[in-house]
């Protein structure tokens, strides 16, 4: 399983992605050594987005560490306070609005020498078109998105309350804004509730990180549920 797909399990299951890691200050640590761990998550069902920082020693698998002043991370001007749990270590974090945190943003890391780091993104939320429908037959189901780009991917999750059922877990092409979950892929659910779930997924190198590199993650969602008949 690759770094994107793990991370995602982990928060389509309403969790972070954390390693069972003590929190560490930074005092000696090479500034260069800092590997970047960005990761920003939501979904419509709830309306927030999180943003969560944390600096790992030396690679993605390094420890977590704390800030120590003069480094600091900041989110659009804002200063970021510390949060530390024992299996995810030292984090920054924001949370906010779908909304109000649409367009534009900015991560700065100051490290210890007074260096800055930016890393521009901009946050994208994609809808759907029309009302949702409550009851849905067995034949293609067409999806008509908006936000999305010409030809995108989404990750598609459907889960019915039969235990021996598929369901489906793939990841399915957009294109020109349509999504079409076909009548085979219908046949691994059964009749009655279901539990739709379509994430977006970007994994993007930092542009401005130290020798060590990193990677900011987005991922959002759309939440629906449907009952499924003949």
């Amino acid at each position: 399983m690759n770094r994107l797909a793990a991370l995602f399990v982990l928060l389509s299951l309403l969790t972070t992605s954390c390693n069972n890691r003590e929190e560490k200050t930074v005092k000696f640590v090479s500034a260069d050594a800092v590997y970047f761990d960005y990761q920003v998550w939501g979904d419509d069902e709830k309306g927030m987005i999180t943003v969560m920082l944390q600096y790992r020693e030396g690679d993605a698998d390094g420890k977590p560490v704390s800030l120590k002043p003069p480094s600091k991370a900041e989110l659009d001007g804002r200063l970021l306070d510390t949060g530390s749990t024992k299996s995810s270590g030292a984090y920054y974090e924001y949370s906010t609005t779908i909304d109000s945190f649409a367009g534009k943003h900015s991560i700065v890391f100051t490290d210890k020498t007074g260096r800055q780091y930016e890393e521009k993104f901009e946050f994208k939320p994609f809808r759907f078109a029309s009302a949702w429908p409550e009851i849905i037959s067995r034949q293609d189901l067409e999806l008509e998105l908006e936000g999305m780009n010409k030809k995108d991917y989404i990750r598609v999750i459907a889960l019915d309350t039969v235990f021996r059922s598929r369901g489906i877990n793939e990841t399915d092409t957009v294109k020109n804004g349509k999504l079409i979950i076909t009548k085979g892929q219908l046949k691994n659910l059964a009749n009655g509730p279901i539990r739709l779930e379509l994430y977006k997924e970007e994994e993007i190198p930092v542009k401005n990180g130290t020798s060590a590199g990193g990677y900011l993650l987005i991922t959002y969602g759309l939440k629906r549920n449907f009952e499924l008949t003949d």
